[in-house]
């Protein structure tokens, strides 16, 4: 434990960090097993630190990677529509798009806006608004504003927790990323509860698919 605390301690505040957290921002957008989120989390529980990160740095690292991150996907969606790959053909990622592309028919605005706060959801919706060819345009400012709000919303809930933990900064990074991850899960049920399900609710079948012309 002291190693790792040493480690955080002395390489938190390395200009690199930013680089690594803008990168797993990115990939998040597209390759869900990235927790790009906890990162963020983890990070901002270490600000109050005297060699910390820059609280500031965090959300414009993060939100510029999920921004393009969401983008890629979007274009990724156009190129390879939603079943190219294994892991794009499971059971419950069919559900996703499934749902996502029924969602995005009903009130696409409100979705796109809200999709990286639901588990997998970003993935889903992004892949599919492209597949689906939502307007760029519009897709582009929204998830803009998407990013912003997610990093904003991130860096709070870290910090907060390395506010309460100043004298353990460990036990801060833990209680974060802890908490981030109860908050995503209440997010999802409330989200359920007003939208109907979500990608990691949903039981739609499978027989409506996303991958026709609009």
């Amino acid at each position: 434990m002291d190693t790792i605390n040493d480690f955080v301690l002395t390489y938190s505040g390395a200009p690199w960090v930013y680089l690594v957290l803008f990168a797993c921002c990115l990939l998040d957008g597209f390759f869900p097993p990235i927790p790009s989120e906890s990162l963020v989390v983890g990070l901002s529980a270490l600000v109050f630190l005297a060699d910390g990160p820059n609280a500031w740095l965090i959300a414009l690292s993060a939100a510029a990677g999920a921004f393009v991150g969401d983008n890629i996907a979007y274009a990724l969606g156009r190129t390879l529509r939603t079943d190219r790959y294994r892991w794009m053909r499971g059971p419950r990622m069919q559900r996703g798009f499934v749902w996502a592309g029924r969602e995005l028919e009903k009130r696409a605005v409100s979705l796109i806006l809200i999709a990286r706060f639901i588990p997998v959801g970003r993935v889903v919706v992004n892949l599919t608004a492209g597949a689906t060819r939502y307007p760029r345009r519009m897709f582009v400012a929204l998830t803009g504003m998407s990013a912003v709000l997610w990093a904003a919303y991130s860096v709070a809930i870290g910090a907060l927790a390395g506010a309460w933990f100043k004298e353990n900064h460990l036990l801060a990074v833990v209680v974060a990323i802890a908490v981030a991850l109860v908050l995503g899960l209440i997010i999802d049920r409330i989200i359920a509860k007003l939208r109907g399900p979500t990608p990691i609710r949903t039981s739609q079948p499978l027989e409506e698919g996303v991958n026709s012309e609009p």
